[in-house]
């Protein structure tokens, strides 16, 4: 069985320079490639079993 984290947020705790923002972006980007990825990797029971569909990956890896 697979776990995967699917909550990830970027903390605002302070204001952000550019590069900063530019870097948690691309991090945050990363992030919901590879949980795509991982759920996109999983079979159609592996998914049931977690309580998805193909239909709602997109939206879970985006943390919609």
């Amino acid at each position: 069985m697979s776990a995967i984290d699917t909550i990830r947020a970027i903390p605002a705790t302070r204001p952000a320079g550019i590069f900063e923002t530019i870097a948690a972006t691309l991090r945050h980007w990363a992030e919901v490639r590879a949980t795509r990825n991982e759920l996109e990797r999983l079979t159609d029971r592996e998914l049931s079993d977690i309580g998805l569909t193909r239909g709602e990956i997109e939206r879970v890896a985006r943390g919609i």
